[in-house]
């Protein structure tokens, strides 16, 4: 982004984020995303405090050579897949070290933690959207993961 408003154009996504976080306050909407000039920029609030992520848009071409996109496809469009809110890498556990927060066949609640993504040297809990058996996990630890990738499967 070099080159554009400022050194690196960080007065140009602070604009974005301003006006994003303001539209996410008129609207009462928790999450936006928009692309812009080859950059993706999102914005959410989670329990009052708004986060942003601002990462390359892929490229139209990306996700065909990606080796995880023809086994995954099929559940992206299954009920109970639990799919990314941003771009970054999943860890399966808290720490290297520490015990996976899910494993295939676990039962979770609502609202418990599956994951984490990393994203900007941020760790994001990712909760279950519902309670339930996981029945499949669809990521690795460490994965690289796509916004809308599925990562596993409640039902």
């Amino acid at each position: 982004m070099a080159g554009r408003n400022g050194k690196d154009g960080r007065e140009l996504e602070t604009a974005w984020i301003r006006e994003l976080a303001g539209i996410l306050e008129e609207t009462g909407l928790t999450e936006i995303e928009i692309e812009k000039d080859a950059v993706r920029l999102r914005v959410s609030r989670q329990g009052g405090a708004t986060q942003y992520v601002a990462s390359p848009a892929p490229a139209p071409a990306a996700a065909a050579h990606a080796p995880n996109a023809a086994p995954a496809a099929p559940m992206a469009d299954h009920a109970g897949a639990v799919k990314s809110p941003m771009v970054g890498t999943a860890y399966l556990s808290p720490s290297p070290d520490a015990a996976a927060f899910i494993t295939e066949g676990a039962q979770v609640s609502e609202g418990q933690t599956i994951l984490i993504i990393e994203a900007m040297k941020t760790m994001n809990p990712i909760a279950a959207p519902r309670a339930g058996t996981i029945t499949k996990i669809l990521v690795t630890d460490s994965q690289p993961v796509e916004f809308d990738d599925p990562l596993c499967i409640i039902d």
